[in-house]
């Protein structure tokens, strides 16, 4: 399980600068799904992965583009890596086995996994770990510093006798961490130091938000900086404050970049004592940002204004639909009233009006036909004195 710590130690020397780290995870399952191998290592640097091994293709992936520069200038490397990883998996296999047997898992998922790395920082501190893992918790751990295995449990014990039993394999797996990973963790920083050894400034905001219980909180966001080792703090009056704080782990972002948070309560009366305070290698000073609420209630204000704005238009919308159809209503009576006065207008003023028309053609009509009556009535008795005088 410990035969891969020796691999690709022949590499040069190369730049370096702020914090950077290099790990290597080895993960061997029982029960391979569908599109899991059963076997991978997995190389990150800074925690990105750049390099990647399986045991359905057997053999190193690039995940990067200088990986894959740096493979093919050095192929007789990793054509020996590509075979340790192969002999890795046939130990793992057996590692996991005797696991089952100590911990009675017969049947069932189980997954057996091996962590090692190490790290340097600008001020040249140096640092290594190694760790095992078992169905996800770490069961043995080692201490390069006093060259000791903590065991997690009755199993581990057993494997920690057997290593505790060969002094030797505690120095060489020590030599490894502080030297040979080291000058492999230089070699890839050399090769990809346009990304890696970059610097990207953080963005620094705060922001607040009144809780349930009358208090506000006050958020401080950290965003887009590179490298990963940053230092923020809540500050009070000028110094350090970790009453009622809440602090967020650092994350990575898709871009390369990284991000935190941070949050304290307060009593929104005394807002302004507190600032985010943020060093980083990328800032030449510390950077200290308080609430800026005047801003804030300027943005505030400025919405308000707009929404106003707003709404006095729908009022007058409204109020000019309401009027356009009021007008509507009216218009069709106007013009009814208007037609009978024009009609009113265009009489002429001695005719009489058609009520009295109708009575003056009626005692016309009347007297014609009185007329008309007398004059049968003296036509017939014309007629009658006609007939009866003799010849």
């Amino acid at each position: 399980m410990r035969l891969l710590f020796l691999i690709s130690s022949c590499l040069l020397e190369g730049c370096l600068a702020s914090w950077h780290s290099l790990s290597y995870s080895y993960t061997f399952v029982s029960e391979p799904s569908r599109g899991l191998p059963r076997f991978s290592i997995l190389e990150s640097l800074d925690h990105y992965p750049v390099n990647l091994y399986d045991s359905n293709t057997q053999s190193f992936r690039p995940l990067i583009p200088w990986m894959e520069k740096l493979q093919k200038e050095e192929q007789k490397v990793w054509d020996d890596f590509t075979q340790a990883a192969k002999q890795a998996e046939k130990q793992f296999r057996l590692n996991l086995r005797t696991l089952q047997k100590y911990y009675n898992h017969s049947q069932g998922l189980h997954i057996l996994q091996w962590r090692y790395g190490c790290e340097i920082g600008g001020d040249g501190h140096k640092g290594g770990s190694d760790q095992d893992g078992y169905d996800g918790r770490t069961f043995l751990s080692f201490d390069k510093e006093t060259l000791t295995w903590t065991a997690a449990d009755v199993a581990a014990q057993v494997s920690k006798r057997k290593l505790e039993g060969e002094p030797s394999f505690a120095h060489h797996l020590k030599y490894y961490l502080e030297e040979t990973c080291l000058r492999i963790l230089r070699k890839r920083l050399k090769y990809g130091k346009e990304s890696l050894l970059r610097k990207e400034t953080p963005v620094v905001t705060v922001t607040s938000k009144t809780e349930a219980n009358g208090m506000e909180s006050l958020v401080c966001r950290v965003h887009g900086f590179y490298p990963k080792e940053i230092d923020a703090s809540w500050r009070r009056d000028g110094e350090v404050w970790l009453q009622d704080t809440l602090h967020g782990s650092v994350a990575p972002n898709a871009d390369g970049t990284f991000h935190l948070w941070l949050s304290v309560e307060i009593d929104p009366q005394e807002w302004e004592r507190y600032q985010c305070h943020v060093e980083h290698d990328s800032l030449q000073e510390p950077v200290d940002v308080a609430l800026n609420k005047p801003a804030y209630k300027k943005r505030l204000l400025h919405m308000s204004f707009w929404v106003l704005i707003l709404l006095i238009l729908l009022i007058l919308i409204c109020a000019f639909r309401k009027s356009v159809s009021q007008r509507r209503k009216r218009i069709p009576a106007q013009l009814r009233d208007f037609g009978m006065k024009e009609t009113a207008e265009k009489r002429d003023p001695h005719q009489a009006a058609p009520e009295q028309d109708n009575e003056v053609c009626n005692a016309q009509w009347k007297k014609e036909v009185e007329t008309h009556e007398k004059m049968l009535s003296g036509r017939k008795t014309k007629e009658v004195e006609t007939h009866e005088t003799p010849d």
